[in-house]
């Protein structure tokens, strides 16, 4: 505090006026003690500003913890919160310096105050007696001393306040600034999905706005039908909802291609690279490294090739909208669309998002893609317009009540993401692996034992031969001999009109028990088609159907006027129709439920109307047996499945008659009948899914020849417990009103009842069952989203290509047991073979050289099992590894022993060196090998037919003639005489032949001779 405001300076200056001290000690000691308490009373507003600033420190403090944890809810509050520590920062300057202007303000007002008085008072005291000075001077210095060391320490305190409030607005800045680069990424995503996910809590109950007046649904949005939301609310809601899209997230395409280097097959792989590494064996090596790669492409590329369901979703939502904002019409990005907005929904529009229609406001929407209703829905205020359905007619305001995750046609995005199936073909290939590998490791184990530690060989032999029994055991091939049959096939099928999206389909259409056909588009033609007219007063059914024309306008799309025109048709009667003149047309109406039109005819003029059968039954002024007749016959059309539409005219007196009933149907494909029955002669049971009611479901279904036991969903699915419902689903010849999550579960209960399953269907409501069902079948003029999800598309009418990709899926199907049966028989024959020679007999059989020579010889040309000819069966199969495992084992221990009588015979008959006795057993199993997979490609006698494919024969015999020569003239492996050679060849022919009997035997006795299922 300066000196000039100091409680002391005035008594300084004042004597100094003054001379001499006062004479009277007692008004000196007075103004002593005052001089006392005013520095006291200076002191205690000094510890008073300290604690003030310690306030003002703590209130920092907090507020920089505030700022802290706006900063961690969410990015877009960055400005803010530094606004507000600069704020903070201002606040606390001017705190300091209002106190300080205060506080000085204050004291030059006490201390004027007390000049005066302390001037009045050393007046009266100069009166006083001198002798009292001294006492005075003592007092007046121990007092002043006091006031000196207590105004210092509160200096020292307020210095210290000011100290702490500078490191508060420090560490305010430090937290805002260092703290939020630290942590705001994080706890922005974070806070993001809290936020979405509340929302979306908070729009779970989408369902309540159903139950909801559309004033009841403004008022809980906070909207206003006539001015909309303002922009500033909107982005307010875009934040806390989020965009009007559908988000997923996207595997990173690296992690994905190195998740095929990860399964029983390529562990094997990577094991024996290890090993061939470990030795140094670097051409080996090589070798094992590209096929693992080999093998690692091919997948990566046939998974990169199948499309994403998700992403065509979202293709399918509509990118613009027409909406009130502030009082003002204007086109958006549709993902700009936040509840409570008022969009404007006109004839051909997708709707955006969920969107409930306003008082007075009515609009025709085709639900298709989500329901299979094949007709527009009527939707009037209070009704509820679903995201991805199209507006058919007329024009109206809706108030959005849900968008993105949060709408119906989202939830169908869920089911996708949440439809997730494990191949049988995956299943088998593991269970392969997982068996040889288990073989392998036992034996590897047993060898490394039995010569590391108990005979006490060489650790890099050791490790060598390891090595050699773990490639022997590796089916290296075996992914891309299968992917190639698969693709043979597949390639059959896109010339059938049928392109495979994903390669393990193919497999799965062979074991096809049950096939969900949806109905419309698929069983029938997706038209409605007039059927027979039922007359009340018309003349004759051609006079009634013209009547009904008369209400069409000339280019309506509408399907009922599209089948009332075509019917005048058949009667040759459109002509007729340029005698009359449509004076005034008034189209469908949803509030009047029908179509007029007041028409003149050479001077005559009339009124004619179509609409719902009870609708024009209002117009007419009938007798009690009319409105009897007319509903007995609706209830009866109904019954049978049947659309019935009502067709009135007035007469000269002005009138209405009820001219009769139009019945309208969706007719069935004219194969239809023809398809289903074919499938059900190759063991395909058909059930229908439809989304129409249950009594066109069963006129379909008896049509078509299939069972007529149509169920409604919901009703199956109200049952309690999962027995009973799955006992419902696999009793039921069909379903009918069925919605997207009918479908995926009725597609999820077949398959718990243990069967292999297919779905057909068109839509984006098809969407979960098509990804969740064994074999998706998207039909000719599918959706983009019902394509993506499918394993089978068909780019021609009808279902008559279904059973033909059944038989070339079952003849694929057969090719692979052959060679699935092969590989395991020819990796029990290699690993138990040269295993047994080193633990029994101490001798390597072979060398590594010829491990990966055999490898080579034996799994590239058997590539061309996939063009073999197959017996097709007449029912569905299955891979059953009790039975391949069986014979592959009769057929590799048959080979064992074989392997070991000619090692017998050459080594202790014919005492020849071990580097020749290695290259006839080499070529004993390289040809004996080969001739093995004649035996697996059927389960009769090698004579019988199917023959072999010319093109795999001739491959096989090459190659086996090529590892003659490498034999012979010792390329890379000792060289043998030709006697030597001709000898193996005989040898294993002989053993092909009591192979086949030994193999025909393991088939009778196991009771699967003549069976389909593998």
């Amino acid at each position: 505090m300066s000196d000039q405001f100091s409680p002391h300076a005035p008594h300084k200056a004042d004597e100094q006026k003054r001379g001499p001290e006062s004479e009277d000690p007692e008004k000196d000691v007075r103004l002593t003690r005052k001089e006392a308490e005013l520095a006291k009373k200076e002191a205690e507003l000094a510890r008073k500003e300290a604690h003030l600033f310690h306030k003002e420190a703590e209130l920092a403090r907090g507020k920089a913890e505030a700022a802290k944890e706006e900063a961690e809810a969410a990015s877009t509050e960055k400005e803010k919160k530094q606004e507000q520590v600069q704020e903070l920062e201002e606040k606390i300057e001017a705190a300091e310096s209002r106190l300080k202007e205060t506080g000085e303000a204050e004291e030059a007002e006490k201390v004027k105050a007390e000049k005066e008085k302390e001037e009045r008072e050393e007046r009266e005291a100069e009166e006083e007696k001198p002798d009292r000075k001294k006492s005075r001077e003592e007092i007046r210095a121990e007092e002043q001393a006091k006031a000196k060391k207590a105004v210092e320490e509160a200096e020292r305190e307020k210095r210290q306040a000011r100290a702490e409030a500078q490191k508060a607005k420090e560490n305010a800045r430090k937290n805002a600034g260092a703290e939020e680069a630290r942590q705001a990424e994080a706890h922005r995503e974070r806070n993001r999905k809290k936020a979405r996910a509340e929302a979306r809590s908070a729009h779970k109950e989408a369902g309540k706005y159903e139950k909801m007046s559309p004033d009841q649904a403004l008022a809980d949005l906070s909207s206003d039908s006539e001015n909309g939301l303002s922009d500033k609310e909107a982005n307010k809601r875009i934040e806390e909802y989020g965009p009007n899209t559908i988000e997923e997230g996207h595997e990173n395409p690296i992690r994905k291609f190195f998740s095929f280097f990860w399964g029983p097959i390529p562990w094997m792989i990577e094991i024996a690279a290890i090993l061939a590494a470990a030795v140094q064996h670097w051409q080996d090596f090589g070798v094992i490294f590209i096929m693992l790669l080999i093998n690692g492409l091919v997948s990566f590329w046939h998974d990169r090739k199948s499309s994403n369901a998700i992403e065509a979703l979202k293709e399918t939502l509509s990118p613009e909208a027409q909406v009130i904002r502030g009082r003002r019409k204007k086109t958006i990005s549709a993902k700009e669309l936040v509840p409570g907005d008022i969009v404007i929904l006109g004839m051909g529009d997708v709707v955006p998002a969920d969107a409930m229609l306003l008082e007075d406001q009515h609009i025709m929407v085709d639900e298709s893609s989500l329901t299979g209703e094949s007709l527009p829905i009527e939707k009037s205020d209070g009704d509820i317009a679903f995201s991805g359905t199209t507006v058919k007619q007329l024009e109206g305001k809706a108030l959005v009540t849900a968008t993105g995750r949060d709408t119906k046609f989202a939830r169908t995005v869920e089911l996708v993401e949440a439809a997730e199936q494990v191949s049988h073909f995956q299943k088998a290939v593991m269970r392969i692996g997982y068996f040889l590998i288990g073989l392998t490791l036992i034996l590897v184990t047993a060898i490394v034992v039995v010569t590391l530690w108990v005979r006490g060989d060489p650790w890099e032999e050791v490790l060598l031969f390891a090595l050699v029994v773990t490639i022997a055991g590796i089916p290296q091939a075996m992914p891309a001999v299968l992917s190639v049959s698969m693709a043979v096939g597949a390639n059959r099928l896109a010339g059938m009109k049928a392109i495979v999206s994903r390669l393990a389909a193919m497999d799965e259409m062979a074991g096809l028990e049950v096939l969900c056909a949806d109905k419309t588009g698929t069983l029938t033609q997706n038209r409605l088609e007039l059927q027979e007219p039922v007359i009340f007063a018309a003349e004759d059914a051609e006079d009634l159907i013209r009547a009904a024309a008369l209400t069409v306008k000339a280019d309506s799309q509408d399907p009922i006027d599209v089948a009332v025109m075509c019917g005048l048709q058949s009667y040759n009667g459109r002509k007729s129709l340029d005698e009359y003149n449509v004076v005034d047309f008034r189209p469908f109406d949803p509030t009047r439920k029908r179509a007029e039109a007041d028409v003149k005819k050479k001077g005559e003029e009339f009124s004619v109307a179509k609409g719902a059968p009870q609708v024009i039954l209002e117009l007419v002024e009938g007798d009690e047996d009319l409105r009897n007749r007319v509903s007995q016959k609706v209830d009866e059309l109904g019954e049978q499945g049947y659309r019935a539409l009502g067709v009135a005219r007035t007469g000269t007196d002005g009138n209405w008659r009820y001219l009769g009933i139009l019945p309208l149907l969706d007719p069935p494909r004219e194969d239809a009948a023809e398809v289903i029955r074919n499938a059900q002669e190759h063991g395909i049971d058909i059930r229908m899914v439809t989304g129409d009611h249950v009594a066109i479901g069963r006129q379909v279904a008896g049509l078509v020849g299939m069972g007529q036991d149509i169920r409604e969903a919901a009703e199956i699915f109200e049952e309690e417990g999962d027995t009973q419902i799955e006992k419902e689903v696999l009793g039921a010849d069909g379903f009918a009103q069925v919605t997207p999550e009918h479908k995926f579960n009725i597609i999820k209960n077949f398959q718990k009842g243990g069967h292999i399953i297919g779905m057909t269907g068109d839509g984006v409501n098809d969407v979960p069952a098509l990804k969740q069902a064994d074999v998706g079948i998207a039909v000719e003029g599918a959706t983009d989203a019902a394509r993506s999800a499918s394993d089978l598309v068909l780019t021609e009418p009808g279902l008559g290509v279904i059973t033909r990709a059944v038989e070339e899926a079952r003849r694929i199907f057969g090719r692979m047991i052959s060679y699935a049966t092969f590989r395991i028989a020819e990796s029990l024959r290699l690993v138990l073979f040269m295993s047994i020679s080193v633990l029994a007999f101490n001798f390597y059989p072979v060398t590594p050289i010829m491990v990966v020579l055999l490898a080579i010889l034996n799994d590239i040309p058997i590539m061309l099992i996939a063009w073999d000819n197959v017996k097709t069966p007449k029912h569905p199969v299955r891979w059953d590894m009790k039975r391949v495992i069986t014979v592959a084992s009769v057929l590799g221990i048959f080979g064992v022993a074989s392997s070991f009588l000619l090692y017998w015979y050459v080594r202790q008959q014919m005492g020849l060196p071990d580097e020749s006795i290695k290259t006839i057993m080499f070529l004993k199993l390289l040809v004996a090998g080969h001739m093995t997979i004649f035996l697996t490609r059927n389960t009769g006698w090698l004579w019988e037919r199917p023959w072999p494919n010319l093109w795999m024969f001739l491959a096989l015999e090459g190659t086996q003639i090529l590892g003659t020569l490498f034999a012979v003239f010792g390329w890379l492996i000792p060289a043998i005489d030709w006697k030597y050679a001709l000898g193996v060849w005989g040898y294993a022919l002989v053993s092909l032949l009591i192979l086949n009997g030994v193999n025909v035997l393991t088939y009778k006795l196991t009771g699967w001779r003549g069976k389909t299922a593998a």
